[in-house]
């Protein structure tokens, strides 16, 4: 009759639920593990310059969002003191990281250019649609502008059709541009449309962007030093020759674009002003009509190299520009196989972690019937946060695992603190009542809620206000003390109850 009892009471049902539900959990979902377990790819940004902790925030959330619109599932961005962010990206391809890298270092400040007179910025876009790719590998990416953007560039494209378009992300505004002379011909030759009397691309980019364009031809550097007055960058492309040294050395800000394998002179051209265009304006857009919806094209060898640059660009729009430019300064691979070796060891530890537990409250209470329930008890918590976590999809890194020890060694503590409550009352009197049962109950659970309350306290704390491992370390912590004070706790008072003799 007392077993009945005790299988109908409704704490113990609970956590019998909650440990079906859990297993049920990790066999539909299974684990996900971080990256310091499951390994990855760990990306070192440096800003352009030491910031304060709200542009910190800033960079941090807007390089999170951008990357999880690439729909990266396990991404950490963490800022490591004032001047640098790690990005932590597990089970990913070498494709994927290239992407990642392109698109953090997109500092995302769009500007649309007719005939040298800027008519858009980031601020005018409304809405990026859902990006097109072609078989042959052009891709389209659709946006739609504010009112007075359109009104604007209707304005200035009146009767002036096939005149050039330029949309620009990241330009290298107020510089000056070092370029050899064939790469000066390009800019002249290659990005005009069949408009004659437009405007060549050199023209338009000092217009717009205040960029002077030098022909290299072996000026001194005291030359280049004397044109690039006023400037805040000399980009130096495709031509160095120890000029970048002596540059910095008279306190410019040097930029040195070197030319990829197999790269021509358009496309080196291309990549150095973040240049997309130029669109011939067609004749219905040049009536004055103000049209909302625009789109950047271009082109990539095969369509997953389209797919891939699409999608950076339509993420970088969307997400809007960073409050600071940064750069890629490294990359570092980190294997799986650690991971392997470590879970098998979590694993190990975990299992004699219990057992010595148990050992110790055997040899404490020197009764099993109080021993194996602490145990198993543990055990049932662990099973309950690995299922939440499955739920959830929350990744299991170092530092959340090591909160779920951290929880557990709390659930101990306090399973002492009923078992002593319990044992106490009945070596005192060795007569049970349900008062004073109730009494002591009270007194157990006041301690265990105050000690609950103080921690969930301390780690909300670290969840809200830090980033990284702290916030796992806190939410696993704080998951496993709510489970404890809610679910299993109870559970345990009434088997300690049963098992030792109470009855109710």
């Amino acid at each position: 009759m007392r077993w009945k009892k005790l299988l109908f009471n409704w704490r113990v049902i609970l956590l019998l639920i909650f440990i079906i539900s859990s297993f049920a959990s990790i066999y539909a979902n299974g684990i996900t593990y971080g990256l310091d377990i499951s390994g990855g790819t760990a990306i070192t940004v440096k800003l352009e310059k030491p910031v304060d902790s709200t542009t910190m925030d800033k960079v941090v959330n807007s390089l999170t969002n951008r990357i999880n619109r690439l729909g990266v599932a396990d991404v950490k961005v963490e800022p490591w003191g004032n001047e640098y962010i790690i990005v932590k990206v597990a089970n990913v391809s070498a494709e994927t990281v290239a992407g990642i890298k392109d698109t953090i270092e997109k500092q995302g400040v769009f500007y649309a250019e007719f005939e040298g007179e800027i008519f858009a910025t980031g601020e005018d876009i409304v809405q990026v649609f859902a990006f097109q790719v072609e078989q042959s590998g052009t891709w389209h990416v659709p946006f739609q502008l504010s009112q007075s953007a359109a009104e604007k560039f209707a304005r200035l494209a009146l009767g002036k059709p096939n005149y050039p378009v330029d949309m620009f992300l990241d330009p290298p505004v107020n510089s000056l541009l070092v370029v050899s002379p064939d790469l000066y011909n390009t800019m002249l030759t290659k990005f005009n449309t069949p408009a004659p009397d437009a405007l060549s691309l050199p023209e338009r980019i000092k217009n717009a962007f205040n960029i002077d364009t030098l022909i290299y031809t072996n000026q001194t550097p005291d030359e280049i030093v004397k044109a690039a007055e006023g400037k805040e960058l000399v980009v130096l492309v495709d031509v160095n020759g120890g000029l970048e040294k002596y540059l910095e050395e008279k306190n410019l800000n040097v930029r040195v674009v070197e030319r990829g394998k197999g790269e021509t002179d358009e496309e080196l051209v291309v990549r150095t002003l973040g240049l997309y265009g130029p669109y011939s304006v067609s004749e219905g857009l040049t009536t004055g009509q103000a049209s909302t919806n625009v789109e950047i094209k271009g082109s990539s060898p095969n369509m997953y190299l389209a797919q891939q640059e699409a999608s950076v660009i339509a993420v970088v729009l969307a997400s809007g520009s960073l409050p600071i430019k940064v750069h890629v300064e490294g990359t570092q691979f980190i294997s799986a196989e650690l991971g392997k070796d470590f879970k098998r060891q979590v694993l190990i530890a975990g299992i004699a972690a219990l057992l010595m537990v148990g050992a110790i409250v055997y040899a404490h209470y020197r009764r099993f019937k109080i021993a194996i329930p602490v145990v198993s008890t543990s055990l049932s918590e662990i099973i309950i946060i690995l299922g939440v976590a499955a739920l959830i999809k929350w990744n299991l890194d170092l530092p959340s695992i090591a909160g779920i020890i951290a929880a557990i060694g709390t659930g101990v503590d306090q399973q002492i603190v009923i078992t002593d409550e319990l044992l106490g009352s009945r070596e005192k009197t060795r007569i049970t009542k349900r008062s004073g049962m109730l009494r002591r109950m009270g007194r157990a659970f006041f301690v265990i809620l105050a000690s609950a309350t103080t921690t969930v306290v301390a780690m909300s704390f670290l969840f809200k206000f830090f980033v990284g491992g702290l916030r796992g370390f806190a939410f696993t912590t704080i998951l496993g003390v709510l489970i404890g004070i809610t679910i299993t706790r109870p559970a345990y008072a009434e088997i300690a109850k049963f098992l030792l003799g109470e009855k109710r």
